[in-house]
């Protein structure tokens, strides 16, 4: 990471800061780090890694997979003939999962479209955007200040979280995929060159709503560059997705029945836990003890807010967003919702190390 260190002005947004926004920068994120070791939930290692399996134990693998289960047999109903909305309601009432309000019942897409392709056409299709993730990236650190010639270690990085997000075993999870977009999205995007990042924002829209955040800042930051074109097409893509979803809710209803029970609320303000247990859960660092992995959890916003580029602001402004989201709405069971930005997440820890040693020397008055 040291290479990233040097020259210390390029790409390096604390470079030359005032000595007093350097320190409360500094004790900002000292104080952030803190709250996240002290909020970490004392949850016990998931049961895979227990030597011994017992039945009870099976019994709660079983259960921490039945998200996958149900998407798998809708998905398998939807390749067999079934109507969509049909098998999805079904399927969910008999699996005591709730159908109302309509939100409970996912978008169509990516059953249709694994209906369609199958088992093997998803893996094919999992590895082919994969690489395209990787390539988008290796391009777009190539051009970015404080990147060109230092892409090794972000892109290990971005491998290290597009793996975790691609396992077969989540083959059927829409987070997987629209987070696998979002990345893709993310890497192609440039100032005046947006149409590729586009189309790959909408289908991980078209795949799950909580890819809007996403839509919704990257029409900001056109609208701010006074891109009005850019700016009007990410609106009509947000138009568009209202259009798309109000259509699904009302194929949603024509299947609910009165005895159907309604889903508890998503609203439950977890507070920084929701923030840091999400990115734990999805991520590799359930292996490391809570704290220290409520700590790490947060790192990459350090590394993301330092780097002086495009790519910085919006990814700063992306995983920030995601954060408060994860703080206010989900329940401790939908963890899986950060798999929409792990594929990126942990890029900002290349940065991190450069980043603190600027806020340092410039609080210290050395720069």
């Amino acid at each position: 990471m040291a290479g990233l260190s040097a020259p210390a002005s390029e790409g390096d947004r604390f470079a030359n800061w005032p000595r007093a926004a350097a320190m409360a920068a500094l004790v900002g994120f000292a104080v952030l780090l803190a709250l996240a070791a002290i909020t970490a939930p004392k949850a016990a290692k998931p049961v895979a890694v227990r030597t011994t399996i017992t039945n009870e134990a099976l019994s709660e693998i079983r259960a921490k997979d039945k998200d996958l289960l149900l998407y798998k047999a809708i998905a398998e109903r939807v390749g067999a003939g079934d109507n969509y909305y049909e098998a999805a309601t079904e399927e969910q009432r008999t699996r005591n999962y709730p159908v109302r309000p309509g939100l409970a019942v996912r978008l169509p897409t990516l059953a249709l479209l694994t209906g369609w392709l199958g088992n093997g056409g998803m893996i094919a299709l999992g590895v082919a955007l994969a690489l395209g993730v990787f390539v988008a990236w290796w391009r777009r650190f190539g051009t970015e200040p404080g990147a060109s010639g230092h892409r090794a270690i972000p892109m290990l990085l971005l491998v290290i979280g597009t793996g975790l997000a691609l396992k077969p075993q989540y083959l059927y999870q829409h987070e997987v995929w629209a987070g696998l977009l979002l990345a893709l999205s993310f890497g192609l995007h440039r100032p005046g060159k947006w149409l590729g990042a586009w189309l790959a924002a909408a289908l991980a829209l078209a795949i799950r709503e909580h890819a809007l955040p996403f839509v919704l800042l990257a029409g900001a930051l056109a609208a701010w560059r006074r891109d009005w074109r850019e700016a009007l097409a990410w609106a009509a893509l947000v138009g568009l997705f209202a259009a798309g979803v109000a259509l699904h809710l009302a194929e949603v209803s024509q299947y609910v029945l009165p005895s159907d029970r309604p889903s508890p609320p998503w609203l439950v303000f977890r507070g920084l836990e929701g923030w840091t247990s999400n990115i734990v859960g999805s991520s590799i660092l359930w292996r490391l003890p809570p704290e220290l992995a409520a700590v790490v959890a947060l790192l990459p916003l350090i590394g993301w807010a330092g780097w002086r580029s495009s790519a910085g602001l919006f990814g700063t402004l992306l995983h920030a967003g995601y954060g408060a989201f994860f703080m206010l709405a989900g329940r401790e069971n939908n963890f899986y919702w950060a798999l929409i930005v792990i594929p990126t997440w942990f890029v900002g820890l290349a940065f991190m190390p450069r980043a603190l040693m600027t806020l340092t020397k410039a609080a210290l008055g050395k720069t």
